[in-house]
């Protein structure tokens, strides 16, 4: 047993968390200033910056895709891989995360391809308003030409973190955001690449994350290894990585699908007018805001709740799940007074123009009323993926936003107009929050009795 796994089995739970958990949050934070600085900078552009915030609005589903293969393969393998190292089949365990790159490897050359010589055609699908057409199609160009090391960079992180490295993820993360903030001023203004200098900005930071990340899993710190021979294609490995990982696949392309719905809906109700959807790509980022830290304590928590659900022991996963609960409670309802109160500030960072913060001030309030629940929705969301339920957090993750608010948006628009692609998010979290709740705190006990006895029936039969 090495220390890293010595301290997930036995080390003191609260400290354990928190040492998990915050390079997580702060990594998650750390994504979202990736997300919107862009949108800060390209808002400050001279007589175009509502239609370039627009456009990001627009491309933001698109990238949310390519994500979401990410976390695919990232959050299925290394779940897959930390219950391995639990169970002490470390070799199956480095099998199963060199599978995940070449997955990565061969997803991210189709989607680059794809984004590529589809550019203008998919901005235009996606409900872009046609004053932003243009700038939407040259940001995406760009990007498609990172792709691969954007791919990598994502799905490669959560291995590291599997292994309890999670101060090493964050950094990957931070120096990304870094070098992100210090080039889009500079290619944006300096350089006057406008939008593709916001692109390219986020490309090469990309590339230095995925750098640093190959540098530590080549250390002798990382207990999975680039093989090739353990890159070789297995159907039973891939189907366990994809079984797992698609949930929070679905959770991210499903986000990207009712931000399509959203902005064809105000792009039809308003006639295409920009500065609805320059407001919703504010009220999304602050949305973001809420979601990602939240989303942090989940994934942060992962390797301790795969590696002692692993083990079977039910009674430290229980006081685990039961401090980062109450943890994400209390950030949530902090984070939503906050913005609740004082919805002009989202408009304030952007720079928004006066009607665009009109827009953000009489209708953030709606769209944001129902995030108090995403302690559920994300965190415990994250814990049920670790736990290895791929069925239940796939039904849950599908719920949320195709069951409940793709219906509710398209409805609410038809009888209300815009306004009500703006109430739909607030209703529906707080529908599938309540309902995620109830699930959730029903069938965790049971997953952890059912994983006991399989374990204490496992070393039954060794013994005999």
């Amino acid at each position: 047993m090495t220390d890293t796994t010595e301290r997930l089995a036995n080390g003191k739970i609260l400290p354990l968390i928190f040492k998990l958990t915050i390079p997580a949050v702060v990594a998650q934070l750390i994504t979202f200033l990736y997300n919107i600085v862009d949108r800060m900078f390209v808002a400050k552009i001279d007589g175009s910056g509502m239609d370039a915030l627009a456009a990001l609005g627009i491309v933001l589903p698109i990238t949310l895709i390519i994500q979401a293969f990410a976390n695919l393969v990232g959050m299925g393998g290394s779940p897959r891989a930390s219950i391995k190292l639990g169970e002490n089949d470390g070799e199956e365990a480095n099998k199963i995360f060199n599978t995940a790159f070449l997955m990565l490897t061969v997803f991210a050359v189709i989607l680059s391809l794809s984004t590529l010589f589809l550019a203008k055609q998919l901005v235009i699908l996606f409900g872009c308003p046609p004053s932003a057409v243009e700038f939407a199609a040259a940001y995406l160009k760009v990007y498609s030409l990172g792709t691969v090391f954007v791919m990598l960079a994502q799905g490669l992180n959560p291995f590291i973190t599997a292994q309890g490295h999670s101060f090493t993820a964050m950094f990957s993360v931070l120096i990304g955001a870094i070098i992100n903030i210090a080039l889009d001023p500079l290619f944006i203004f300096v350089f006057g690449l406008g939008v593709k200098g916001a692109s390219l900005a986020t490309v090469i930071s990309q590339s230095v994350s995925f750098i640093w990340i190959i540098i530590f899993l080549c250390s002798k710190n990382s207990l999975f290894k680039l093989r090739f021979k353990d890159m070789r294609p297995n159907a039973k490995r891939i189907f366990g990585i994809v079984s797992l990982g698609f949930t929070p696949f679905v959770m991210i392309s499903t986000e990207c699908a009712i931000q399509i719905v959203f902005n064809i809906n105000l792009n039809m109700s308003t006639g295409g007018n920009k500065d609805y959807t320059a407001a919703l790509t504010i009220m999304l980022s602050a949305l973001q805001f809420i979601s990602l830290p939240l989303n942090g304590l989940g994934s942060g928590m992962q390797p301790f709740v795969s590696y002692n659900y692993g083990m079977g022991n039910a009674e430290r996963l229980k006081k685990g799940i039961k401090y980062v609960t109450v943890i994400s409670f209390i950030f949530a309802v902090v984070i939503w007074t906050v913005s609740m109160s004082a919805p002009s500030l989202y408009a304030f960072i952007f720079s928004a123009s006066d009607n665009v913060k009109h827009i953000v001030k009489d209708y953030s309030p709606l769209f944001l009323m129902g995030s108090i629940m995403f302690f559920v929705q994300m965190t415990l969301q994250n814990v049920n993926v670790a736990l290895g339920q791929a069925k239940s957090a796939l039904i849950l993750a599908v719920m949320r936003k195709v069951i409940i608010l793709i219906p509710l948006c398209f409805a609410l628009t038809h009888f209300i107009g815009f306004k009500g692609v703006y109430m739909s998010e607030g209703i529906a979290d707080f529908i599938a929050g309540a309902i995620t709740s109830a699930v959730i705190f029903i069938t965790f006990p049971k997953v952890f009795k059912k994983r006991e006895n399989e374990v204490k029936m496992k070393l039954a039969e060794k013994e005999d």
